[in-house]
């Protein structure tokens, strides 16, 4: 029986071992009127804590839903870390972490109920709504563009004698695809001259780099660290200059409407904890190493270090909600072919700043990054 289930059949008279609804009159027979006293003080402190129980025993933990099995080495870890460090937990908030393959399934984990917020991939979410999914709202950003560099073999070390070579894409017509060629074409190469090769997701691109099966391709500065032999490699543009090219919101926490009506107080108090721990991490980024190091076995704490110093001016400390970004990378997907057809969406459809205000309102707006335009 569950503690609800409990505690309501003690207050049923159900559970004949603890007998709370006994009359009291079965107790007035006794010998001892201090006996009596005591056991009815006993019986009212018990029904109290029964009548109190139940209302915590049904408390429902916030569900967010992750695209990811182990805490990726980007900033969109301040989510597992959040959770980990007790972050949360001191917003009040019982967050309870659910974790899927990839942002298809998470939409459809939220849509099926199975939590309350997800993170996601912005050009998925425009599909949806697109689709007359309107109800879903987006309402902060932890990590709003992965940390993309792209890599080419050695011999090969500026974007230009990329020229007529092999790369590698995740999937033809895709965001990454987009966006690569587009810093390339920035780079004074000739995009148009490449060989593209669909290889799937950046890990995998970046081991057919190492083998030499591509010529370049994009990938996280995470992945591109985490490689064990770079031995022959090189970073022909870096994750400043990708982003500088391309700034692009990549991934957005959402939440259906009818969460935002009936849990808006936890979805501030979850909010508000991700606002909280970037800012940590902001301002003493060896603290994200340590925190990362027992959970990431196999990658070296100078590695850590080494990533944690490259995410200086990544971290979400305002929520990652610019209202000129966000529009900016609406502008940019529906420019992609995977948007041909897709019946066009006004900023509104998908945002909600109302959440990421309330949060700003109480913390103060930190002004060394992450510029929250209205």
């Amino acid at each position: 029986m569950s503690a609800a289930a409990s505690a309501h059949a003690k207050l049923d008279g159900n559970d004949d071992k603890v007998g709370l609804a006994t009359p009291v009159a079965e107790f007035q027979g006794e010998e001892n009127p201090m006996i009596y006293a005591l056991r009815s003080t006993l019986r009212v402190m018990a029904l109290a804590v029964a009548v109190v129980t139940p209302s915590l025993a049904l408390a429902e933990p916030f569900r967010l839903i992750l695209t990811h099995i182990e805490p990726p080495l980007v900033p969109n870890s301040v989510m597992d870390l959040a959770e980990e460090l007790g972050y949360f937990e001191r917003e009040g908030v019982d967050v309870e972490l659910i974790r899927v393959q990839q942002t298809p399934s998470a939409l459809a984990a939220l849509q099926a109920g199975a939590g309350e917020m997800a993170n996601v991939s912005v050009d998925a979410l425009l599909h949806l709504v697109a689709q007359g999914g309107n109800d879903f709202k987006a309402v902060a950003s932890p990590n709003k563009s992965l940390p993309f560099l792209i890599a080419a073999k050695a011999e090969y070390p500026t974007p230009v004698d990329l020229n007529g070579r092999s790369f590698g894409v995740g999937r033809v017509g895709s965001l990454d695809h987009s966006l690569s060629m587009n810093v390339l074409a920035q780079h004074d190469v000739d995009v148009s001259s490449l060989e593209i090769l669909t290889l799937g997701q950046p890990s995998v691109r970046a081991q057919a780099l190492a083998a030499g099966q591509v010529d370049a391709t994009t990938m996280s500065i995470g992945v591109w660290l985490s490689l064990p032999d770079r031995e022959g490699l090189t970073v022909v543009i870096d994750q400043e200059q990708y982003y500088e090219a391309a700034p692009v919101v990549n991934k957005v926490n959402v939440v259906p409407e009818s969460v935002l009506d009936e849990r808006r107080d936890d979805v501030i108090a979850v909010v508000r904890a991700l606002v909280r721990i970037s800012r940590d991490f902001a301002e003493n980024p060896s603290a994200w190493a340590e925190a990362m190091d027992p959970l990431v076995p196999g990658i070296g704490r100078e590695q850590l270090d080494t990533l944690a110093r490259s995410f200086e001016g990544s971290w979400s400390v305002n929520g990652g909600m610019s209202r000129d970004e966000l529009a900016y990378t609406q502008d940019w997907i529906y420019q992609t072919p995977d948007f041909a057809d897709v019946a066009p969406v006004d900023l509104a459809a998908w945002t909600d700043f109302t959440v990421i205000d309330a949060v700003l309102a109480g913390m103060g707006t930190d002004e060394t990054a992450d510029r929250p335009t209205r």
